[in-house]
């Protein structure tokens, strides 16, 4: 159960010919980068992955985090894999160079994550929350801090946690109750939040709040959030931790998956209040939290990404390994593998072209990180940001986290009743996959995001700028004369046209009909990531069908590039077409949604 190795070719292939990545080469900001740094870094972080990482996520599942005298221990292997991590400067890859970063792209960042991912989800999670924090310092803390939190951070040797859900609260973070009250050098803080994934642990040196909370004065609802720091362990003049703060974990939670990490139920101020330091000004928190929520959104889509292919290589594995039933129509014939039964082949296609355009979408919209920031024209830096980081950072979140729980239940559905038993391992795959739709914003919440802060905030652009550059494509793959990449661009023109319906549909109800739109959100989303996978799937098959009438290389190579050929005609012909029904779900069924009376739900 712990064999994983990363899919390194089609995350290479995926950066290359998909994000294009050569597009940051040469800018200011990355002026050492190369396609050869670029593999180097997959493969030392993959085979930390693999031979470290990977072995404990079984481990990890069956031992769980606890709470001893206090204090939360993680399962046996994490705390020394966590310091192989630190060691190997993982953490550091994409931040600045002045606080101990390596100054590379987000998008090879947000790539060794879903390694890490896939090698142990409930790991990769700590890593992931820090790197946050990090963003979230040095975008919004003072000089000060930022230099007395952002290195040891930056390093991994303390570690970050996002603190804000509440019992009463939930995703309703207006509703808050956490108080701050003022004092000569700072605040003091009484409350108590829930679900505070890595609150508490035993890998690093110190753990790194960042509390949502409100002063006795402030407004009501979110407005009058502000946003906190809160040590564990207060630093002293030297920096290094000190006496412990007084904030306490008094239980973990029994979860359904990501059993390894410890999702802490946290007190803060059971004596004298916990000692915190206001971020930016009073009454700015939600701002200054957003920047570490959209970072951590990326990071989640990642997530559904790496147990994708997790489960992806299990089940593959297994089906070649199981003998089971005849050829169809042969019913004389010897048993054989599973491989060669038609049903089951077409779960694992749909497995693969799922993941691989969940890739596609996460590594596309992760390049546009790094392009919104460094490209030297300000023009195409809003671009990057308005109409692909933006538009695309909610989808990806949705789209690839909700295909990691699909892709892990058709994984058990390969297993067929060996895949309901937890010693083959595939139900953890699915166990774990089910909370990255709900953390970090739901993923009706993504919706929302995507139809009104995305794309009616202004005016419908954004989405319609994505279209153009699809047809784009379409375009290109009208002078093609093969087979495949013809049989693409059909199923690329109908997703296209249901794609502008809807969003025709979405810029008219908008205004006097803001609850229709907001029912017709998901499926939306919806038909706009399997638009973005299929197409980004589509300039795949474009490059690949180059390399293979060009390449005299070896077989197993073409073979590579031909499966991604056929890979991307099966998304066209089995994924694809779904588009039309998302598009009629959001134009015609959101209308059924408002219209049902509440007692008909009894």
């Amino acid at each position: 159960m712990s064999d994983f190795t990363p899919a390194l070719p089609d995350m290479r292939f995926t950066l290359q010919a998909i994000a294009r990545v050569d597009r940051l080469f040469g800018l200011p900001a990355y002026d050492e980068l190369s396609q050869d740094l670029i593999d180097s870094v997959l493969a030392e972080a993959s085979r930390l992955a693999r031979d470290i990482v990977a072995p404990t996520n079984h481990t990890g599942d069956l031992q769980g985090s606890r709470l001893e005298n206090g204090e939360v221990r993680t399962p046996d292997g994490f705390r020394e894999a966590y310091q192989r991590y630190v060691e190997g400067n993982w953490n550091s890859l994409p931040f600045d160079q002045a606080y101990g970063g390596q100054g590379l792209p987000w998008v090879l960042a947000i790539a060794i994550q879903e390694v890490f991912d896939a090698a142990n989800m409930s790991f990769g999670l700590c890593s992931l929350l820090t790197q946050g924090a990090v963003e979230l310092i040095q975008a919004h803390g003072s000089e000060e801090q930022r230099n007395l939190y952002l290195p040891p951070l930056v390093s991994g040797r303390w570690t970050g946690a996002m603190t804000m859900t509440e019992p009463q609260a939930g995703s309703d973070i207006g509703a808050v109750r956490t108080r701050a009250v003022r004092e000569e050098n700072g605040y003091r803080l009484f409350g108590q939040k829930i679900y505070i994934t890595y609150g508490d642990h035993d890998m690093a040196e110190n753990v790194i709040h960042l509390v949502l909370a409100r002063t006795d004065d402030a407004p009501p609802g979110t407005k009058g959030l502000s946003l906190f720091i809160v040590p564990k362990r207060l630093p002293q003049s030297d920096g290094k931790p000190g006496k412990r703060n007084d904030m306490q974990c008094v239980s973990l939670e029994h979860k359904l998956g990501i059993h390894g990490s410890p999702t802490c139920t946290m007190s803060y101020g059971e004596d004298e209040g916990a000692v915190a330091y206001l971020i930016g000004e009073e009454n700015q928190g939600m701002e200054c939290m957003f920047t570490m929520m959209n970072n951590a959104r990326l990071s989640i889509a990642a997530q559904g990404v790496g147990i994708a292919e997790r489960a992806y290589q299990q089940a593959r594995r297994f089906a070649f390994e199981r003998i089971q039933g005849r050829p169809f129509g042969q019913p004389g014939g010897e048993s054989v593998a599973i491989i060669r039964h038609p049903d089951v082949r077409r779960m694992l296609m749909t497995m693969k072209a799922n993941t691989e355009a969940a890739r596609a979408l996460v590594y596309y919209t992760a390049t546009a990180i790094d392009l919104s920031r460094n490209l030297p024209d300000e023009q195409a830096r809003n671009e990057s940001r308005v109409n692909v980081l933006d538009l695309l950072t909610p989808v990806a979140k949705a789209w690839a986290t909700d295909t990691g729980c699909h892709v892990a239940s058709l994984g058990i559905q390969v297993h067929g009743g060996m895949g309901f038993i937890e010693e083959t391992g595939a139900a953890q795959h699915f166990r774990d996959a089910r909370i990255a739709p709900i953390y970090e914003g739901t993923n009706g919440i993504q919706a929302l995001d995507l139809i009104g802060r995305k794309i009616m905030r202004h005016k419908g652009a954004p989405a319609l700028a994505f279209l153009e550059k699809v047809r784009g494509t379409i375009k290109a793959l009208e002078r093609e004369r093969d087979e495949d990449l013809s049989a693409i661009r059909r199923s690329l023109e109908e997703a296209c046209e249901a794609f502008e319906q809807a969003t025709n549909w979405l810029m008219e109800v908008w205004e006097e009909r803001p609850l229709e739109a907001a029912a017709g959100a998901t499926p939306y989303l919806n038909l706009l990531g399997t638009l973005a996978g299929g197409w980004l799937l589509a300039e795949g098959a474009r490059k690949a069908a180059v390399i293979c009438a060009e390449s005299d290389s070896s077989d197993s190579e073409n073979n590579y590039y031909f499966s991604k050929l056929r890979t991307a005609r099966f998304f066209a012909d089995n994924i694809l077409p779904a588009s039309e029904a998302h598009a009629a779900a959001a134009i015609r069924g959101s209308a059924a949604i408002t219209d049902i009376p509440e007692d008909y739900f009894c």
